[in-house]
C-alpha cells in the first residue's frame, strides 16, 4: 500500500483539517480580526473605542475587517439616530461564542510569551 501524500488526504481520514475549521481560522487570523473580537468579547464599542483599543490599526483596516465580521454573522452594528450618528459594534450570539476560545487563547499567549 503506498503512503498517502498530506496534500491528498481525504476529509474524513486521519490528518485531514477539517474544512469548517479552516474557514474559521481563516476568518481570524486575518490581520487584526483577531483583536478585534478580543475586543468586542469585553463589552460592545464605539469605531473611536474600538481604535484606542486596539493600536496600530488604521480606520480604513478597522472599518474593512468590521464589515468583513458583519457579513460572517459575527458582529452586528447598532446605529443611534441622532446628531452625530452613533454606531455601536458588538459581537452577535455567533460571535459571542467565541469568547471562551479567545479567553482561553489570551491566557495561552501569556504563558507562550512568558516560556520564549
Amino acid at each position: 500500500m503506498e503512503p498517502v501524500a498530506s496534500t491528498q488526504l481525504q476529509a474524513g481520514q486521519p490528518g485531514a483539517v477539517c474544512p469548517d475549521f479552516h474557514a474559521a481560522i481563516e476568518l481570524i487570523g486575518k490581520r487584526w480580526t483577531g483583536a478585534i473580537v478580543s475586543a468586542l468579547t469585553e463589552q460592545p464599542m464605539r469605531f473611536g473605542e474600538l481604535r484606542k483599543a486596539i493600536p496600530g490599526l488604521s480606520d480604513r483596516l478597522l472599518s474593512q475587517r468590521l464589515r468583513e465580521l458583519e457579513e460572517e454573522g459575527l458582529v452586528q452594528r447598532e446605529v443611534e439616530a441622532g446628531t452625530p450618528v452613533r454606531v455601536t459594534y458588538s459581537l452577535t450570539d455567533v460571535g459571542d461564542d467565541l469568547g471562551p476560545a479567545i479567553r482561553e487563547l489570551r491566557s495561552w499567549a501569556k504563558r507562550w510569551k512568558c516560556t520564549g
